[in-house]
């Protein structure tokens, strides 16, 4: 633990032989300062290898902890806010399923707890583009792979796609497997992902192949992957874009239940290889067919429960553009004043626990 953070540290246990408020508040404003003279914004101490997650103590988490201490209105608070700093400040308490420091979780602003998911746009830094049609934004994976997940852990992506999942992988300290049906979409992802940089030294695995005829339990062990602790599927939207000519694609599934039964298939098929009591994550979105909406994330959500998963929640996410609708935002305003429609502004995230 670096030299300052210690000094802080001995400065807040001395404050708790304190009785005064006074007192406190008097040593809690010299330590204030000091954090405030900080040039670096954070005061360095205890770093674990969390996958990504900084587990430096930010100087702007440091100015609010003191500041509630300096708003208490008893001792009895104030000491109470001061043990729990000390702790958050030298121990390191991490959930079942994540490395979060629950001692700071006041230090993760920017990981989403509300059901309502807005992204202005896209993350594009590192390999990340949006050139792919139907791939999803890396925030989804992103936020997701923090929550559920420790670091070293093996993540299962049953839709590789552009590799969006795997490339998150990477950044975050989780080792990835990717399945995709399209023998040329895999070679051309992997040559993405192997273009990120990987700073936890993890691996990541592409299986070109059929999610619902694959021996998944096989093809892992080939790998020497026992099991995997978090599930993604982002499949296609049924046929809002056809992704090939394959019949087993469920793209080109010729109605409603033929892409049901295909999709149940693969949630059959990656069942058995997710551990116990770990998550699930399906997101899709809805459709037009024959002027109704088709509900098709609900419809696709069922069959996963029918498969012995609970819900554990329904996100809701933004999404302003996509190719099909680019640069054609009035015309597609004025077909839904003729149509009597809304325009799709919104997928979902379905988060599943496998009991």
């Amino acid at each position: 633990m670096a030299h300052n953070t210690k000094k802080i540290i001995a400065s807040l246990s001395r404050l708790l032989e304190q009785r005064s408020l006074l007192r406190i508040r008097t040593g809690t404003q010299r330590i204030l300062s000091e954090v405030g003279d900080s040039t670096h914004g954070k005061l360095h101490g205890k770093k674990a290898n969390t996958g990504g997650i900084d587990e430096t103590v930010k100087a702007d988490y440091l100015r609010g902890e003191l500041d509630q201490i300096l708003r208490a209105r008893t001792p009895e608070r104030a000491l109470y806010y001061l043990r729990r700093l000390i702790r958050a400040l030298s121990e390191i308490k991490t959930g079942r399923i994540n490395d979060l420091n629950l001692h700071r979780w006041k230090d993760y602003p920017d990981i989403l707890t509300d059901s309502l998911w807005i992204a202005e746009r896209r993350d594009t830094s590192g390999v990340h583009n949006g050139g792919y049609w139907g791939n999803f934004i890396p925030q989804i994976p992103n936020q997701l792979l923090r929550r559920y997940t420790k670091s070293g852990e093996w993540v299962l992506d049953a839709f590789l796609g552009s590799g969006t999942t795997l490339i998150e992988c990477k950044r975050l300290g989780r080792n990835g497997v990717g399945i995709e049906l399209l023998h040329n979409v895999a070679a051309s992802s992997g040559k993405i992902i192997r273009g990120e940089k990987n700073p936890y030294s993890v691996r990541t695995e592409i299986i070109p192949g059929d999610s619902s005829r694959l021996d998944f339990a096989s093809a892992l062990r080939k790998r020497n992957i026992p099991s995997v602790q978090f599930l993604m599927m982002h499949p296609p939207y049924w046929d809002i874009i056809r992704f090939s000519k394959k019949k087993r694609d469920l793209s080109n599934a010729k109605s409603l239940d033929e892409f049901l039964k295909l999709f149940g298939e693969i949630v059959d098929a990656t069942y058995p290889v997710l551990d116990s009591g770990r998550y699930f994550a399906l997101v899709i979105g809805d459709k037009y067919s024959a002027s109704s909406w088709i509900p098709l994330g609900f419809y696709a959500m069922q069959e996963v429960l029918k498969r012995g998963y609970s819900l554990k929640s329904i996100i809701v996410k933004n999404f302003d553009e996509t190719k099909g609708k680019r640069n054609r935002k009035e015309l597609w305003r004025y077909r839904a004043l003729v149509g009597g429609f809304y325009i799709f502004k919104h997928e979902y995230i379905f988060l599943f626990k496998k009991k």
